[in-house]
């Protein structure tokens, strides 16, 4: 198995992290890669030119992050990760739902996908593009 040195400061916060998480320092880096990886994967194509080009957003529920393209026009919403992971939605509201019932089940999953989901790029809700998309 292949192995990666870190300082010893980086070994700790390591430490401490899989310790909250329950996970092994091994798993939190992985999941810190995988999150990255979801957050730089390239828009999704059009199939016909039409349409507008996606804009990367993200949604953070029950200690989970989910990455997801948001289609202006249609307002579509394509997970990227998690396990949700290529799944498509009608809207942003409809997404947030499926995320929430996925995380916790237990919960009324109703929530403004608006407000639910942000920008990548800047960190700002959703809700900044909403008259854009229309």
């Amino acid at each position: 198995m292949p192995k990666i040195e870190v300082d010893e400061s980086t070994d700790s916060y390591l430490a401490f992290a899989a310790g909250i998480a329950g996970l092994t320092k091994g798993q939190v880096v992985a999941q810190l890669v995988a999150q990255v990886q979801a957050a730089v994967v390239p828009p999704i194509a059009s199939g016909d030119g039409d349409e507008p080009v996606p804009v990367r957003i993200y949604a953070d529920y029950a200690g989970h992050r989910t990455y997801a393209s948001f289609v202006p026009g249609p307002g579509r919403i394509e997970i990227a990760s998690g396990p949700l992971t290529g799944r498509s939605f009608r809207t942003p509201s409809e997404a947030a739902r499926e995320i929430v019932k996925h995380y916790k089940p237990e919960v009324s999953p109703h929530r403004n996908g608006w407000d639910f989901f942000y920008v990548v790029a800047t960190g700002v809700p959703l809700q900044s593009l909403r008259r854009r998309s229309a």
